[in-house]
């Protein structure tokens, strides 16, 4: 009984597995085909990559992207970590459902009417739309991921720690500085990087709140697509999966590091 739930188990991860990132990939396989048609293999190449260096449209797209993402991460992450701190350090004080409300609603807003309360907010204060109302726009979105990850790292926090630090006379904002940041910056950096992937593969809310000069990378694969797969696209898309994957690999291990270094006894 057990041998059969575990091969149960393993065939359907493997599925899983297969289903998440077979198409990926096949993707990254096909970004190195020779030929200009998509769906027909003409051998190994990388002519396509060095196209993509002439592809001046595409390129910018893609600065304006990781631009708009890190800007919009960064803000997310100060405003999202600040309302985390409010909703787990302050109690029941007066509009906290108001503001919980207010932090946790683009969770389960759709982003077709999260783009166009935007895009009206920004008619309404004659704001011209671009690089700026793009990046406020994201940080709307994506504010919210980073307060539910650090609300709930806080949750479970050791209280008697900073506890500890102010009975030795740290003042409040030093026992936040080295004792509070520290043991939350796993967190803190994890939100950063959900809300730098979110505002990455944004596209409806992009749609909404951009304007002349700051054509984000989905908008303009999405623009391509509609007329064909490109190859170009293809060799794209595999550099951002390279570029996400190091990211994400070089976070988990500065974050084992860190936790390594913390369990080490004190000289």
């Amino acid at each position: 009984m057990r041998r059969g739930l575990t091969l149960f188990n393993t065939t359907s991860i493997a599925f899983g597995l297969a289903f998440l990132y077979l198409p990926i990939a096949i993707l990254m396989i096909y970004s190195f085909n020779a030929s200009r048609l998509v769906a027909v293999w003409g051998g190994w190449s990388t002519r396509w990559y060095a196209a993509l260096l002439e592809d001046r449209a595409m390129l910018d797209a893609a600065f304006a992207s990781f631009a708009i993402a890190a800007g919009s991460a960064a803000a997310a992450t100060v405003l999202g970590t600040l309302a985390a701190l409010a909703l787990t350090r302050l109690g029941r004080f007066r509009g906290r459902v108001a503001f919980s409300a207010m932090v946790y609603a683009p969770l389960v807003m759709p982003e077709v009417i999260t783009g166009l309360s935007l895009l009206l907010m920004f008619v309404a204060a004659d704001v011209d739309r671009g690089f700026l109302t793009v990046t406020a726009a994201h940080t709307t979105l994506t504010m919210c991921f980073v307060t539910v990850v650090v609300q709930s790292r806080l949750a479970s926090f050791d209280r008697s720690l900073e506890e500890a630090a102010m009975d030795l006379g740290c003042t409040p904002m030093r026992t936040f500085m080295t004792v509070t940041l520290p043991l939350t910056l796993p967190a803190i950096v994890a939100g950063f990087l959900l809300a730098f992937s979110l505002s990455l593969d944004d596209l409806v809310i992009a749609s909404f709140t951009t304007g002349p000069g700051a054509t984000t990378l989905p908008m303009r694969i999405y623009s391509e697509v509609r007329l064909g797969v490109k190859p170009e696209i293809n060799a794209i898309c595999t550099i951002l999966v390279i570029v996400v994957a190091v990211a994400i690999f070089a976070a988990a291990w500065v974050g084992r590091r860190a936790g390594t270094g913390a369990g080490l006894p004190a000289k």
